[in-house]
């Protein structure tokens, strides 16, 4: 399956790219996590209020969605970049 993370980032955040960077960092070890096959980004491309601003998609078995949730990536996230988010939906589909 494909778990969707969407996310539009708090007025906190002005450099946009290096915020990036430190999440790709993050999310690299993503797949040594039993069940999840890889890790994507794609950031918005229109500069509008009403946009979100990252997706990052994480193929996966659909068992392996308890073992992402608690898995340090996942709690690192929370915990160090929640603050930065004003906004997230969660889609998982096939």
């Amino acid at each position: 399956m494909k778990h969707h993370i969407i996310v539009k980032y708090t007025e906190e955040v002005q450099d946009k790219q290096a915020l990036l960077g430190q999440i790709k960092e993050l999310y690299a070890g993503a797949v040594e996590i039993d069940g999840v096959r890889g890790v994507e980004f794609k950031q918005n491309c229109i500069a509008r209020e009403n946009r979100y601003d990252l997706m990052i998609v994480l193929e996966m078995d659909e068992e392996a969605l308890p073992s992402w949730d608690a898995s340090e990536i996942h709690h690192r996230w929370k915990d160090e970049y929640g603050h930065l988010v004003a906004k997230k939906a969660i889609f998982d589909c096939e």
